[in-house]
């Protein structure tokens, strides 16, 4: 009896360190190397829609994707709020092309694009207006 409790105790263990690292990892801003960022760059005719002036957030989502929605309110209202920043969502299941080119492995995942359409970084996961505007300040080309 005691070396199942033992067994059960070390999976649960497991499955919470698992849960933390997964959770620490939501809306977590990678920045792109420099070299990746100058060679990465989106059109409006890539998106079907126009490039924010200073930043576009380009949210890659699926239909049954719960923080893709929380996602795309936070992203969509901080737009409105910030001259010169744009908000596209695209569907990754319409959109295996930039699945494919960006290594996309989960909804929703944003990249952060400049006023010229290189890609500076990306979030993937649930993200919060903070991270949002962390993304924006830690990309010198997309700073207010």
């Amino acid at each position: 009896m005691g070396l199942r409790v033992l067994i059960v105790l070390g999976v649960l263990a497991v499955a919470v360190v698992a849960g933390l690292v997964w959770r620490s990892r939501n809306g977590r801003f990678v920045a792109s190397r420099g070299d990746q960022a100058a060679a990465e760059r989106l059109t409006p005719a890539d998106l079907g829609a126009p490039l924010g002036a200073a930043a576009t957030f380009l949210q890659l989502s699926s239909e049954a994707c719960a923080p893709c929605r929380s996602t795309a309110a936070v992203l969509g209202a901080l737009a409105a709020d910030r001259p010169g920043v744009a908000h596209v969502e695209v569907a990754a299941e319409e959109r295996l092309d930039l699945v494919r080119r960006f290594d996309v492995l989960r909804t929703p995942t944003v990249l952060v694009l400049d006023g010229a359409g290189a890609v500076r970084g990306r979030l993937s996961g649930a993200t919060t207006r903070q991270q949002a505007l962390d993304a924006l300040d830690r990309c010198p080309a997309t700073a207010a």
